[in-house]
């Protein structure tokens, strides 16, 4: 079982910078695909990145791209997502989700909701402009 816990988020000025973490319990993770998720209020929740557990492949939305950065440390059992050059636009709740893919498939990733088993809380991430 794989238990997951967002934090970063916060209040910043359009322009600013947040990393967000996802922390990991369970000794599956490192072969878990994770994906980041946003969701504003009244919306669905939608893809913004996701890396596979090698750390090989990675994805991103295109609103994203060349702003936003996922990586991680399976030693560390973190993933992060870096935000740069944010726009009011991105102010969501960001979750992070995993699904064990196994060790044949490290170079795996998933860009749907659906296809992830684990969610975290969340994280609320408000940008002004």
């Amino acid at each position: 079982q794989v238990q997951l816990v967002e934090s970063g988020g916060g209040s910043v000025q359009a322009g600013g910078s947040l990393r967000l973490s996802c922390t990991a319990s369970g000794r599956t993770f490192s072969y878990s695909a994770v994906g980041w998720f946003r969701q504003t209020p009244g919306a669905e929740r939608e893809f913004v990145a996701a890396i596979s557990w090698n750390g090989g492949r990675f994805r991103y939305e295109d609103s994203v791209k060349g702003r936003f950065t996922i990586s991680r440390d399976n030693a560390k059992n973190m993933v992060y997502l870096q935000m740069n050059s944010l726009k009011p636009e991105d102010t969501a709740v960001y979750y992070c989700a995993a699904v064990s893919v196994g060790t044949a498939f490290g170079s795996v990733y998933y860009t749907r909701g659906p296809d992830y088993k684990h969610w975290g809380q969340g994280t609320q991430v408000t940008v002004s402009s």
